[in-house]
């Protein structure tokens, strides 16, 4: 592996050129808006600013998981948010979140207005608004927030690791491509082996850490994330196969997987959601 063109690192790192790939024209090392832009708002309490990808999927999953339960507070507007034109450095959307980052939420339910940003804590506050998904006694309570937030310290690693360097990279790596096949490898055992004596993530009750779980783990097992189900051998993990096709089955997983998403079959993709009609026209 050595290579003659090999790369060395200057002194003081600077911001001068495009990194290249798929989400190259949304990157860069500073923060904060890049233009004014009001967000629009819909008739429900709940505003959702977010777009189809793993992390948004995981908020609109969970609010039609709510509505499905009868929790009609949790009526949602779900506005589409394009992060590779950019609309996530739009002033109003870096009021709600000043880390750019889909999802966003606002809930207009109180006065003032409650933003929630990073998807973790937007199902955290979704579940304690509305007493649904998440435990509220011990050991249950803590086992089902350490997967969820085991979650958020892995799919960086799953996405932004392995699914850039094996999809979206300007040109194929050996070394990042073995170095994050090999953790993501590791991560998909580690769900294995937990989900070999149990129905669900944590424990015999469907939870947020399926939900916050299913997007990234689950999504890559049945073949929808990355085209790397052959490659990662995913079949080998049945155990988390056999998780993921039970929660796909869940009714209300399949119209969150819907929401803001704007590619794939027409079928599968409902670019914003403002009523539960909307999965029907």
């Amino acid at each position: 592996m050595n290579d003659p063109t090999a790369y060395t690192p200057p002194k003081v790192w600077t911001w001068d050129t495009e990194s290249g790939g798929h989400f190259a024209k949304i990157n860069r090392p500073i923060a904060g808006a890049t233009h004014e832009r009001a967000l629009p708002v819909g008739e429900h309490p709940l505003q959702l600013y977010s777009m189809g990808t793993p992390n948004g999927v995981k908020v609109t999953i969970l609010l039609e998981e709510l509505l499905a339960l009868g929790r009609t507070g949790a009526e949602y507007d779900a506005w589409y948010i394009d992060i590779l034109q950019g609309e996530q450095f739009g002033s109003d959307f870096v009021a709600i979140n000043p880390n750019s980052k889909i999802p966003a939420l606002l809930d207009r339910s109180v006065s003032p207005p409650v933003r929630v940003f990073e998807s973790a804590s937007i199902l955290v506050y979704l579940a304690e608004k509305f007493g649904a998904f998440l435990p509220t006694t011990q050991p249950a309570r803590a086992e089902c927030l350490s997967w969820v937030f085991w979650q958020m310290g892995s799919a960086p690693y799953l996405g932004g690791g392995f699914g850039h360097f094996y999809a979206y990279a300007p040109s194929k790596m050996e070394y990042c491509i073995n170095r994050f096949a090999m953790e993501a490898k590791r991560q998909l055992d580690v769900l294995n082996r937990n989900l070999a004596g149990r129905r669900y993530i944590a424990g015999d009750e469907y939870t947020l850490a399926d939900i916050a779980i299913f997007p990234w783990y689950g999504v890559l097992v049945i073949g929808d994330l990355y085209n790397a189900q052959e490659f990662l051998d995913v079949a080998s993990y049945t155990h988390v196969l056999r998780w993921a096709t039970d929660i796909d089955a869940r009714p209300a997983v399949q119209r969150g997987r819907r929401v803001n998403k704007s590619w794939g079959p027409e079928e599968q993709r409902l670019r914003e959601r403002h009523a539960a009609a909307d999965f029907t026209r």
